[in-house]
């Protein structure tokens, strides 16, 4: 530790000194702890990403002893992770191929994209995912992802690795085949979806959601049905997808959100120490954050980092649908999540700048 210059006395001097020896740094000095890097909002556009995607295909092939064919969306400030508690990258998985079989501490979960004919076996149980889809993969379950279709699938994962690091408590192991083995197909779809009833025999004492897959077609009829009677001056109509057994998050360390921004709608803007990574699942709008103008179309992504302002809109004559995974959860288990609304203008933040990529 550099001695201050504003130390003034021998006496003074000998103390830093000494501190210094023994690994011990006052707090009152000025520039005590390391700053956080900074993290900006960003937006990639699917017309730029899927491209990339599918040449990696070309490019990383089974030879080259890879497990997972991904591209993260590499937010700019941050050496890892898309935010500072989550990571998201694109995965493609070609017909006939097979993503072995592990499991690690990390919790994850899977938004289909594109594509049908696969699916990923979590706990044993086979999951066919098509677009709209949701799968979990919580912590230490055993999963793999295989192809029987005739088509490339994409997907994007979402990760709590950044947090899991930062604690130091990141653990893989892989399972003794590529693949485990099957002992049903969609049974937690088949338990637990229904929502407000559940096998009455089960033991649902884990801490993440019995049920792995949530389907589209559930997904969207629900949107359209909260449509009908409900929004939020902040989200339009946004539901989170939950633990049918808890009634809470389907994660302990992640959320996952769906929300319709319907035709003229202009939310408020808002901030939350949360952050969040979205996909435009459907239709265009923009999103303004922290000032900036982001206009979206389907398939992009953006991101928004903690306590920055944000809202959104749709300006076309068709509803927009936007996926998103947040680190709300582990913030309220904490007791450090906190919301706030833009009271001025009417709510609406003013636009300063327009986002080029």
């Amino acid at each position: 530790m550099a001695i201050p210059d504003t130390i003034s006395t021998d006496e003074e001097r000998q103390y830093f000194e000494v501190t210094d020896r023994i690994q011990l740094k006052p707090g009152w000095l000025q520039g005590e702890g390391q700053p956080l890097p900074h993290m900006e909002p960003y937006l990639w556009r699917w017309a730029e990403v899927e491209p990339l995607v599918l040449k990696s295909g070309e490019l990383v092939t089974p030879d080259r002893d890879v497990e997972r064919r991904t591209l993260r969306l590499a937010t700019p400030g941050l050496d890892r992770g898309t935010t500072h508690t989550i990571t998201a990258a694109l995965q493609l998985l070609l017909p006939g191929e097979n993503a072995p079989a592990h499991r690690h501490t990390p919790t994850a979960i899977r938004w289909v994209l594109k594509g049908t004919g696969a699916y990923t076996t979590v706990e044993g149980d086979k999951c066919y995912m098509e677009p709209g889809d949701l799968v979990l993969t919580p912590s230490w379950t055993w999963h793999d992802h295989n192809n029987e279709g005739d088509e490339p699938m994409i997907w994007l994962d979402g990760l709590d690795v950044p947090l899991v690091r930062y604690l130091r408590a990141n653990f893989y192991e892989a399972y003794p085949e590529d693949q485990q083995p099957i002992v049903g197909v969609a049974e937690s779809e088949r338990k637990f979806a229904s929502g407000s009833l559940r096998p009455a025999w089960e033991d649902t004492s884990v801490p993440y959601s019995p049920l792995w897959h949530y389907k589209w077609d559930k997904t969207y009829e629900a949107l359209q049905r909260l449509a009908e009677v409900d929004a939020s001056p902040f989200d339009d109509v946004a539901m989170e997808f939950s633990d049918p057994v808890t009634g809470g998050p389907v994660l302990r360390t992640m959320t996952c959100w769906v929300q319709m921004i319907r035709p003229g709608i202009a939310t408020r803007a808002h901030r939350q120490t949360s952050c969040a990574v979205y996909q435009v699942y459907q239709g265009e709008g923009y999103s303004v954050i922290d000032g900036q103008r982001f206009d979206w179309r389907e398939g992009d992504f953006f991101v928004v980092p903690p306590w920055v302002w944000h809202e959104h809109a749709n300006d076309t004559g068709d509803e927009a649908v936007l996926f998103s995974i947040q680190d709300i959860p582990v913030l309220k288990d904490m007791a450090l999540y906190r919301e706030e609304p833009y009271e001025e203008n009417a709510g609406h933040q003013p636009v300063t700048g327009r986002f080029k990529g």
